[in-house]
């Protein structure tokens, strides 16, 4: 997807500078579309890996930060939230509240804030590993930091 304001990538890549993180985008010409892909590339656990999943609750974006090691437990989440039943964004959902396919959703960079959880056991990470906006990108972060940066509620997702 190109932008005038230069893409996804560059989107991602500003508001890690700009929060202090610095640019820590790594890319991979033979892209990482799943976690699985991005750990065997970077050399890490698939457990560092922070997917990023949108949601559709009520017609609204949720975007849960998961570690790449397990699956959401989307009625857990559901539950905790008090907010109804939570669905798998559709990716044309997905492309208009983030600016990014799905494949390559980054934590950070969207066009609007979208309300964000993030899975309490990446805590246990040194090093998290996050989509920067495209198949090919990704970008390292500290827990904290990106606790900090999205803003996110933390909670427990499985």
């Amino acid at each position: 997807m190109t932008t005038p304001d230069g893409g996804p990538v560059t989107r991602v890549r500003t508001v890690l500078v700009a929060s202090g993180v610095g640019d820590t985008i790594r890319t991979f010409p033979a892209g990482v579309p799943t976690a699985a892909s991005a750990a065997e590339a970077l050399g890490c656990h698939v457990a560092a890996i922070t997917n990023s999943l949108v949601f559709n609750l009520g017609g609204a974006p949720l975007l849960i930060l998961a570690s790449g090691a397990a699956r959401v437990d989307t009625a857990l989440v559901a539950d905790r939230l008090g907010e109804g039943r939570i669905r798998r964004a559709a990716p044309d959902f997905v492309l208009e509240h983030t600016g990014q396919r799905v494949g390559g959703v980054a934590p950070v960079g969207h066009p609007r804030r979208i309300r964000t959880l993030l899975d309490a056991s990446l805590r246990s990470q040194d090093l998290l590993w996050a989509g920067a906006g495209d198949h090919y990108s990704m970008f390292s972060i500290s827990y904290q930091d990106l606790h900090r940066i999205t803003g996110a509620e933390e909670m427990p997702v499985r």
